[in-house]
């Protein structure tokens, strides 16, 4: 029990407790101590007795009874001792004594007890991940005072962590209980019952005289009321998404010609243990114009070029958004003042908005430069590639030594360090270092973080009564310089940027298939010539296995089977017309096809030899491979064969299968176009429009039975490219059952057809972008067709698919997919359990979204 000894006035002691404090005297508590006869007395010394964890000397400071000092007994100032040190909240009692009284000297002992000490905060009601949260917060640590501070401190830690996630009314009880294991502790219990999450029911604005309630609420983002056509609801009520809010909403009408709007008051307050309301109240004040724009500074450009820049007129409505975003970007073209500047070696340039004179509802405005000095580039520094050889980054960097500073090439080097794969595009950090005033030289320093880019494609599947196996190796960082230095071999050889890629698929006799490809994009290193070669073997039976065992069950003869074998040789080269962005390959492939009792197909037996020519012209300007948010990405390719049916002399009306289809023969014309574009954030649309024909030299010949498209399904290579098909994914249909009208079902299914086109819409959303895992979310559209002839073709008769999906890229193992479609049209002849297949799969698309 508390008791203090002056206003009380006097504090009670007994004459055992005097005893057990060396006979000490409470001071006011006898005849000798009175208020009705104070005495004056020099402080002899002063002592402290009951202490376990405390410092004596900070008691005696916080007592402030000072040796030598005079002191009145008793008076305010004996009394305060006892106040100030019970005001620190340490003890649950303090008593002060007078230990003796030597003539005019007096010797006092404050003695204490002190309150218990916390062994631990046991809560209870959160999960054991937010309870771990909760706790690094608190920065609880044993031996701390057990007081009111103490669980108002962790009742507000705890408040304030539930608010962050959405939980605005909390409650929360608290309960010191003794330890029985240490003497003088307790543990502090804590219940909390976290209730709903609170969302905002309605937001009101009062003020708004220009702005009408639904533009307020718009330009308030990141909080959103409850409305019946928002199927997700309007989010949980966050205090940091509020604040955010409340500056996007001035912002917004600042841009709007408002610069002196403000937010005057605002309310949130509860409805119900669910919902909060939102009153806020605005001052819109005037609105404002540009007059009068004054250039001062400027030597290198006219006042007339960076007005046109600039693209701000007289009278426009104010908007100092704009105008900062004009002056100093970032904009989309680099098309600001400061972009014209740095993009001319103008690495110091600054320009300072100021605002000369503001009349009724016109504000004049200086702009004035200070241009600095033009920077040439002296050297490139590369940090962080550690396995990558550096030839390989500063061949992708098109900051050269002796170049003007340039902040679009600083951003195209950014890009195409990004291409290579081997680093992490988020951590990817040019800065110029090094800047020399009086030579008018600047370093630039590339930082880069290596990431992991080889994969690995390991999966198993079941289908047509077979288990089918699948092991892929892809090294994106190969070096085949390297080959025979035993210690670059971990575990191969690697830095040199090449890409060595091994693929098996098996499934016994029934089906075997395998490639090997390899690439080299500066072929002699000097040059961006880019040289790849590839190969492959492949084989299917069926028709004479067991269905139940998978054994053979007939002779080699009877089987029902295919062979493809294959070579391909590329060479491309970088142009720098019409920019650099545009790239050349051609390519010479030859592939033999070999058919044994292979019904539902053109011909069922024979040999075909397909030699061609392939000519692909492409402009890629996609800012990133994996998660592109701008640019595009265009793609042209012709392929051709010789004209056998000109000099071979055969019939072809008449002649056998295995005459008529043994050279393959066609002209092949494609088209593909992607285009990146961000909405707003992160949200980016991707459109894409696609076109293919297969056509021949002369009618008599025919099509050809290879090098068909195959519309639908998940676009992966599997058996159909046994048939020496082009498979393309169209999402919700099943593999290639997207068909022409009126034919035969097996063989436009086994075939393919020489025509298709499609379209797709994609919106794109990240969940996570880093160097571990780049994951994002989508919604898509699409729609597509496959044809016969042109007398048919209708590129606005497609049959149409919507859905959502997912991908993740993992460093070791590519990008991942999963979509769910929902097709619109049916397939005439085909029933639904057949064409339709909501789910996809994907595994190790082509990057680029290709």
């Amino acid at each position: 029990m508390k008791r203090i000894i002056f206003f009380a006035l006097v504090t009670l002691f007994t004459a055992q407790a005097v005893m057990a404090q060396q006979n000490g005297r409470p001071i006011g508590d006898s005849d000798e101590f009175s208020y009705l006869n104070p005495q004056n007395y020099i402080i002899g010394s002063v002592s402290v007795s009951g202490t376990e964890y405390l410092d004596n000397d900070v008691i005696i400071t916080i007592s402030k009874l000072v040796v030598g000092q005079r002191i009145e007994v008793p008076s305010d100032a004996t009394s305060n001792v006892v106040k100030n040190l019970m005001d620190q909240g340490l003890f649950d009692d303090v008593e002060l004594y007078a230990d003796a009284v030597r003539e005019d000297s007096i010797f006092f002992n404050i003695h204490v007890v002190e309150r218990p000490r916390l062994t631990r905060i046991d809560i209870e009601g959160l999960s054991k991940s937010q309870t771990e949260e909760v706790r690094k917060q608190l920065n609880e640590n044993t031996g701390k005072i057990v007081n009111q501070n103490l669980m108002n401190t962790t009742r507000n830690t705890i408040t304030r962590f539930l608010s962050e996630k959405g939980y605005l009314y909390p409650e929360i009880t608290m309960a010191p209980t003794k330890d029985s294991a240490q003497v003088n502790n307790q543990i502090l219990m804590v219940n909390v019952d976290r209730n709903s999450k609170v969302r905002a029911h309605r937001i009101n604005f009062t003020g708004n005289e220009e702005f009408t309630q639904p533009q307020l609420r718009k330009f308030f983002k990141g909080v959103k009321q409850r409305t019946w056509w928002r199927i997700t609801g309007p989010g949980k009520f966050k205090e940091e998404k509020y604040k955010e809010a409340k500056e996007n909403l001035i912002a917004k009408m600042h841009a709007r010609g408002y610069r002196d709007a403000e937010i005057l008051k605002d309310t949130v307050y509860k409805y119900n243990n669910r919902n909060v309301i939102i009153d806020i109240d605005l001052y819109e004040g005037p609105k404002y114009y540009f007059g009068n724009i004054a250039w001062q500074g400027n030597a290198k450009f006219s006042d007339s070029i960076l007005n046109v820049i600039l693209g701000i007129e007289k009278g426009e409505v104010f908007s100092e958004e704009k105008l900062i975003t004009k002056l100093m970007g970032p904009t989309r073209n680099s098309d600001d003042i400061s972009s014209l500047y740095l993009n001319d070696g103008y690495l110091t340039f600054t320009v300072d908005p100021v605002q000369t004179k503001i009349y009724n509802d016109t504000i004049d405005l200086d702009l004035r430069i200070y241009e600095g000095a033009q920077f040439t580039v002296n050297n490139i520094i590369l940090k962080g590639n550690d396995v990558t050889n550096d030839r390989v980054l500063l061949r992708s960097i098109y900051t050269k030594p002796g170049q003007k500073f340039s902040k679009d090439l600083l951003m195209r080097s950014t890009r195409e360090i990004a291409q290579l794969g081997n680093f992490d595009e988020q951590k990817t950090n040019p800065v110029p270092t090094n800047l020399n005033h009086s030579e008018g030289t600047v370093d630039i320093e590339y930082n880069v973080a290596e990431k992991p880019s080889d994969q690995v494609e390991l999966s198993g599947g079941f289908g047509a009564g077979q288990v089918i196996g699948t092991l892929g190796l892809t090294f994106n960082n190969f070096s085949t310089r390297n080959l025979f230095d035993k210690k670059a071999w971990k575990p191969l050889p690697r830095g040199d940027g090449q890409k060595l890629s091994i693929r098996g698929q098996t499934s016994g006799k029934r089906y075997q298939s395998y490639s090997l490809s390899f690439s080299e994009p500066w072929l002699g290193g000097k040059k961006p010539i880019y040289f790849g070669v590839s190969a492959f073997t492949s084989s299917s039976s069926y028709g004479g296995f067991d269905p139940y065992t998978g054994r053979q069950v007939v002779g080699d003869s009877q089987l029902n089977r295919i062979w493809m074998n294959g070579v391909t040789v590329s060479l491309g080269k970088r142009l720098q017309w019409p920019d650099n962005y545009f790239q050349i390959n051609y390519s010479v492939g030859a592939q033999q096809y070999k058919l044994q009792n292979y019904p539902g197909f053109l011909f069922e037996n024979g040999t075909s030899y397909n030699i061609n020519l392939t000519q692909e012209i492409s402009r890629n300007s996609v800012d990133a491979p994996i998660y592109p948010t701008s640019g595009s990405h265009i793609k042209f390719t012709i392929q051709v064969t010789p004209p056998y049916s000109l000099f071979n002399n055969i019939n072809y009306p008449t002649a056998p299968d295995h005459e008529r289809y043994r050279w393959t023969e066609y002209h092949k014309w494609k088209f593909d176009s992607q285009w990146f574009t961000r909405i707003t954030g992160k949200l980016v649309l991707k459109a894409q429009a696609q076109f293919g024909f297969l056509g021949s030299y002369s009618s008599v010949t025919g099509q050809s039975a290879f090098e068909r498209f195959k519309l639908g399904g998940d676009g992966m290579m599997g058996f159909d490219f046994l048939q020496g098909s082009e498979i393309i994914a169209m999402r919700g249909y099943a593999n290639g059952f997207v068909i022409p009208e009126g034919v035969d079902v097996n063989i436009a299914r086994n075939s393919g057809s020489p025509i298709y086109n499609k379209y797709q819409l994609e919106l794109r959303h990240p969940v996570m972008l880093n160097d571990q895992a780049t994951v994002f979310v989508l919604a898509f559209a699409e729609g597509g067709n496959t044809w016969n002839n042109f007398r048919d073709f209708n590129p606005f008769k497609v049959r149409r698919s919507v859905g959502v999906g997912a991908r993740i890229f993992l460093p070791i193992f590519g990008l991942l997919g999963i979509d769910y479609g929902h097709a619109f049209d049916p397939i005439p002849g085909v029933p639904s359990s057949q064409w339709k297949q909501n789910f996809t799969f994907s595994i190790m698309q082509q990057m680029g979204g290709f």
